[in-house]
């Protein structure tokens, strides 16, 4: 039988990472609203994230904030850079989605090759946002991390929410998504809309790469795996939905802690994927989706 104090332990790191995951999935989500298309390049941006925060305060000697909020605005030009040279001929063309995932695919894989001969294939790392030691509730340790990192995804999936429901801009960039002939009619900036989405996306990616390098660590290939978790939490949110997509990344966090307890570290991919075959065989269209 699993100690309670140590089951809480578990949880409360799966809610950790669950928090990060949801924010990656969000950023699918953002360019999936805007656009229709699925960016596995995501990924990418968490590495960037974190790493391009690394080397500022490396070399550079820069505060963490700064060094965050640079390392974030550096990411969504990228993002915006990303768009033109690969997504912005394809989607000219009308290119099917399978062609846009293969390209933004390949992107990931360059960026991860181009950042190893940068930086070299050690794991990185930056220190906690707060110093302090951790908060102790009934034997359970909540570090200051953790706080930081569901206290910040609160605020941007508040803000994001408000962004798409109740903003022009934001109405817009859903309006594209459904039909960007239609919208383009109506006098919606399309082309502003798609580099906009993966602008904020590629943001959305840096800031959940910032926050999780202190607790982890940032390398080279670490985009991939973060862009799977996150994916899934989208599709188990219901895709789209960016409130649903931050739930599905604490239900995918947790279960993939309780597995790696109860069954080894082995089963930490398992459990993903488990999660995902369950939503898609009982509930395809995720825990916020509606049936269309």
């Amino acid at each position: 039988m699993i100690d309670p104090t140590y089951l809480g332990q578990i949880l409360v790191n799966g809610i950790s990472v669950g928090c990060i995951y949801g924010l990656i999935g969000i950023g699918f989500c953002v360019i999936y609203n805007a656009s229709g298309i699925v960016n596995f390049a995501q990924g990418a941006f968490v590495m960037l994230g974190g790493m391009t925060a690394y080397l500022l305060i490396a070399k550079t000697g820069l505060p963490l904030l700064a060094a965050g909020v640079i390392a974030t605005l550096v990411v969504a030009v990228l993002g915006v850079a990303l768009e033109r040279l690969v997504v912005r001929p394809l989607w000219d063309r009308n290119a099917t989605m399978f062609v846009m995932i293969l390209a933004t695919l390949a992107a990931q894989i360059v960026v991860e090759r181009a950042m190893l001969l940068m930086v070299g294939d050690q794991p990185k790392s930056i220190a906690v946002f707060t110093d302090l030691p951790p908060i102790r509730i009934g034997g359970v340790a909540i570090g200051y991390q953790l706080l930081w990192i569901i206290g910040v995804s609160v605020v941007l999936i508040s803000a994001l929410n408000a962004f798409f429901q109740r903003t022009l801009v934001g109405r817009a960039m859903r309006a594209c998504a459904i039909d960007r002939e239609a919208a383009a009619l109506q006098g919606i900036n399309v082309s502003g809309m798609l580099a906009l989405s993966f602008a904020l996306s590629a943001g959305l990616g840096a800031i959940a790469g910032f926050l999780v390098t202190p607790t982890q660590y940032t390398a080279y290939n670490v985009g991939t795996p973060f862009a799977i978790s996150g994916f899934i939490a989208a599709i188990v949110g219901g895709f789209g939905r960016p409130l649903g997509a931050f739930l599905g990344g604490i239900i995918l966090g947790v279960s993939q802690a309780l597995a790696v307890v109860t069954f080894g570290s082995g089963m930490k991919n398992v459990a993903a994927l488990s999660v995902l075959l369950l939503f898609l065989f009982f509930r395809p269209t995720g825990l916020l989706g509606t049936a269309k």
